[in-house]
């Protein structure tokens, strides 16, 4: 019985994959163009606000036709006119979908500046307002986070992956200090977010998707009053270890 189960397993996933460049692939490749043209025209004609509905329509939509479905844990915990910095954990690239999607407050990216060559989806989300850096120029990068500083306001939040990049074994990686210095410059809370189940649908470093269930757990906002940047790798302990406790509860 086990064995039979397996090989279907087997040849389900195999069916699956071909389904992911039959139709999968397809609609990633329209949705991203048609939403992205939308939400431009929308940035031009109404700001970032408005045309950042189309992200989460496109992400959901993605999500869906994966399929992917996303629970959220913890949305209670936000305050709807306050301005954030939010951090979560990076293990998929279907964090983007899951963030984008069902994370219920506004919000800008602060994204790796080679995503802006990416056509549609780079100059939309420029129109848009979120921030693109240059991590290997690490002055370009403060640059362009302090231009960035005006948009982070009333409601709107900004956020950050502070591992830098996907974890290929899910485990949490080492934090590194820009968002919490942004938060410390602009005096605002800190909002912990674990993202759970988006890398049993995407690996890192792969193509291959899989049907599955992600969460995401909205954390108590960390107030910063007090700190200080020589408390810093306080500070990113406390939001490290907040994380931590919700892959480990909803793994």
């Amino acid at each position: 019985m086990g064995k039979k189960l397996l090989r279907d397993n087997v040849f389900l996933l195999n069916v699956y994959q071909i389904y992911t460049w039959l139709v999968f692939f397809p609609f990633l490749a329209i949705t991203t163009t048609v939403f992205g043209i939308i939400a431009t025209i929308l940035a031009i004609t109404f700001g970032g606000r408005v045309a950042s509905v189309m992200g989460v329509i496109w992400s959901r939509l993605n999500s869906y036709i994966t399929p992917m479905f996303v629970q959220v844990i913890g949305k209670e915990k936000i305050e709807k006119k306050q301005s954030y910095v939010i951090v979560a954990n990076h293990q998929s690239h279907y964090d983007i979908f899951v963030i984008y999607g069902w994370m219920p407050v506004d919000f800008r990216w602060v994204m790796k500046i080679q995503l802006l060559k990416v056509p549609f989806l780079g100059y939309s989300c420029y129109k848009i307002g979120h921030i693109f850096i240059d991590r290997s120029n690490p002055e370009k990068a403060k640059e362009s986070i302090n231009a960035a500083k005006d948009r982070i306001k009333g409601g709107t939040s900004i956020m950050f992956f502070p591992e830098g990049t996907r974890s290929n074994d899910g485990k949490l990686r080492e934090f590194k200090k820009g968002a919490f210095k942004f938060a410390l410059d602009m005096d605002l809370p800190i909002l912990p977010v674990t993202i759970v189940g988006s890398r049993n649908v995407l690996p890192a470093r792969s193509i291959k998707l899989f049907p599955g269930r992600a969460k995401l757990i909205v954390h108590d906002p960390i107030d910063i009053t007090g700190y200080t940047e020589a408390r810093m790798e306080e500070l990113m302990a406390i939001a490290r270890q907040r994380i931590e406790e919700g892959l480990q509860k909803y793994s």
